[in-house]
């Protein structure tokens, strides 16, 4: 086949030398134009041509505010660049109109004109050259800060985009992607609409490969390497890109199967689901490429997420010198995604701001063995979740570790998720003096980034959504068995606002693999420096299990450190963190949680507090329950006695004759000791917040 083609080729070429050039009408709005792009050879069908070469001529026929609706305010069929487009009588037509309808004067009005006048559109270009080969395309993103965005352009902009797809499906036309590759690049669009020269140039390639179908060969995601966790019982998922139509073929476990790529160079195979095993071999190949994969297991794979207290290393943890010469372990695997730069208090160079912009903050990882050298690299939480796991199931377990030191919870909720929150969409505004952002964060964020001066638009791990993009849309997919998750410190200052994240993240993270996985994560542990809110916060991490569907909370303020953020004592928090999965993902007999406030009744002098997960209460140190607190309708707390009666306190103070209130481990630091029959500790607890 390969000969064929070669020979077809030279065949072809001195009829390519002497035939007219392939004519490209480049037809739209202001961003084909190239409003804003001073210099004209940087417009997208400039950068368009230099890309084809000389067996091309394209034209640009974009018209600045030009819209696809014949009825609205700027239509383009009336301009004169459709004349001229017409008249060029172009073999390949690229459209790319819409963004222009969103406007109040056009949507609302004459939205059920769209696909008609669209559809009139593409068959004027087919009628004057019926061998004219026709592309739309989805829109290029409207970002947050367009002034019309809250208000109605965000929810036309998806209507718009819907009904191009119809009219793509409709008509059969090829549908050219211009959203997916621009949309996680808000730094190449300062006016929200229009993009750089940068913006242009990948406008440019991603058109030259629908056009010509070369979309660099056969490619798989990152996350496909040597030494991989696949998931047990879900179907064995591949996926990459590859030139457009031609067979991909995969061999894996003895079994093989084909696909075709289709228009955009994406293809997908599915294997049904196994059983644990391996090791396996797989082989993706195509006519002209072959990618070979050795030492794969079937087993359990977690996603372990968060800041710098799940990116604390093993080699740094309490035990590590009794860890460290235990971790080799074939049957354990990680995938530990390392930044290019921490977000430590420096100033970062132009290099790696450049590779921030482009979304290139993490380092190439590939699947590794857990060792000595492995594992004392490797996050410590991470590290004891899934080596309880392995050995308690006796199963393979990977592991994939992005933690970002510092980061918000909002940097890992996908953009589009944020955007159309009518509260988180504020998050994107003058980010470096957003009131919806810790001020921690956009100060460290804002020192690490000093080198772009004034440029609002540089990214930064820190900003929202970024994280997301980086870390985990390219693994979107790739089936887990769930997540774990340490973080909270760079949102403790805003409990109520932090209450409106947590949920959202967790939508999207579920919402992009498309199932509900479980998601299990670590209370704030105890500090007292600067830290007055976290009794707050702590107990509103506990209340958030009931909002959020199968979760688990890791209580860690026994393990707390009076004067540092990072308790060294992380292998007692990756095992809390096994013990919720073991018992709910796994259904093992194992205690998951400490004791977790259930209700209390109040009895004229006394508190009469109830716990769930326990069958009899005691304290770590056999000495009196500390650090619980009564206080009366007037709120004044003060600290109480309480006697343990089975799974129940009873609580009384002198000072509060009759309480209305109980709390425990409310202090930012405490030295609660209230434990279970297994040892574990007492979550924080507020009965004002049940």
């Amino acid at each position: 086949m390969i000969k064929k083609r070669i020979l077809f080729v030279l065949l072809l070429i001195p009829a390519l030398l002497t035939a007219e050039p392939v004519k490209v009408a480049c037809v739209g709005n202001s961003v084909t134009f190239g409003y804003k792009i001073e210099n004209r050879a940087n417009t997208y069908p400039a950068q368009l041509q230099r890309l084809l070469g000389d067996f091309y001529r394209v034209e640009n026929f974009g018209h600045s505010g030009a819209t696809l609706l014949q009825k609205g305010h700027n239509p383009y069929r009336k301009m004169p660049a459709y004349e001229k487009a017409l008249t060029f009588e172009p073999d390949i037509v690229v459209i790319h109109l819409g963004l222009n309808d969103t406007d109040p004067r056009n949507w609302p009005k004459f939205r059920d004109d769209f696909t008609k006048d669209y559809i009139e559109l593409i068959r004027s270009f087919q009628e004057k050259n019926p061998a004219a080969k026709v592309w739309i395309c989805r829109m290029t993103p409207i970002f947050s800060w367009h002034p019309r965005f809250k208000s109605s352009t965000r929810m036309w902009y998806d209507q718009v985009q819907a009904e191009i797809e119809r009219v793509a499906k409709v008509t059969g036309v090829p549908l050219i992607d211009l959203n997916t590759p621009l949309y996680n690049r808000p730094d190449l669009f300062p006016d929200a609409l229009h993009p750089t020269d940068e913006g242009a140039g990948i406008i440019a390639k991603t058109i030259y490969s629908s056009i010509t179908g070369n979309y660099g060969g056969l490619q798989l995601p990152d996350i496909f390497t040597n030494n991989m966790v696949m998931q047990r019982n879900r179907p064995v998922k591949f996926w990459g890109i590859a030139d457009v139509a031609t067979e991909v073929i995969v061999h894996f476990a003895g079994k093989t199967k084909k696909t075709q790529t289709g228009h955009n160079g994406k293809w997908t195979i599915d294997f049904p689901p196994m059983k644990t095993g391996g090791p396996y071999s797989a082989t993706i190949e195509n006519e002209k490429a072959s990618i070979r994969l050795t030492n794969i297991l079937v087993g359990e794979v977690w996603i372990c997420s968060g800041q710098s207290n799940m990116a604390f290393l093993l080699r740094d943890a309490a035990t590590s010198r009794e860890d460290i010469p235990r971790t080799a372990n074939s049957q354990l695997r990680f995938f530990d995604q390392k930044e290019i730069a921490p977000t430590a208090a420096v100033e970062w160079n132009d290099s790696v701001l450049t590779q921030v912009n482009r979304l290139d903050y993490y380092h190439p990882a590939t699947w590794t063995l857990s060792d000595s050298v492995t594992a004392s690299r490797f996050s410590a939480v991470a590290y004891h979740f899934g080596r309880m796991l392995q050995e308690q199931l006796g199963v393979p377990v990977g592991l994939i570790q992005n933690a970002i030191g510092g980061s918000p919870t909002e940097a890992w909720i996908d953009r589009k998720t944020m955007e159309r929150n009518p509260l988180l969409v504020d998050f994107f505004s003058n980010w470096n003096n957003n009131d919806f952002v810790d001020g921690w964060v956009r100060e460290r964020g804002m020192q690490n980034i000093a080198r772009a001066g004034r440029n609002p638009f540089q990214q930064h791990p820190y900003k929202p959504s970024y994280l997301f993009e980086t870390a985990m849309a390219p693994y979107a997919g790739y089936p887990i068995a769930g997540a774990i998750w340490y973080q909270g410190e760079s949102n403790a200052n805003n409990v109520e606002l932090h209450e409106q994240l947590l949920p959202t993240m967790v939508e999207s993270w579920r919402n992009a693999w498309g199932e509900s996985f479980p998601f299990y994560y670590v209370q704030l542990s105890s500090m007292e420096r600067g830290r007055e809110s976290w009794g707050h916060f702590r107990d509103s991490q506990r209340r958030l299990m009931k909002r959020i569907a199968r979760t688990g909370m890791a209580v860690s303020s026994d393990l707390g450190n009076r004067t540092d953020v990072h308790p060294r004592q992380k292998k007692e928090v990756g095992e809390r963190l096994a013990r919720w999965a073991l018992s709910d993902s796994y259904g093992k007999n194992i205690r998951k949680s400490g004791p977790l406030f259930k209700e209390v009744r109040f009895e004229e002098e006394k508190a009469v507090v109830t716990f769930g997960e326990t069958k009899r209460l005691r304290t770590s140190d056999n000495k009196s329950v500390r650090d619980i607190e009564l206080a009366g309708e007037d709120k004044m707390f003060h600290p109480a006695t309480a006697m343990i009666r089975g799974n129940a306190l009873e609580v009384t103070c002198d000072k509060v004759p009759h309480p209305a209130f109980v709390r425990y481990g409310w202090s930012s630091y405490t030295n609660g000791n209230l434990v279970n029959e297994a040892g574990l500790p007492a979550s924080t607890f507020s009965s004002e917040y049940p």
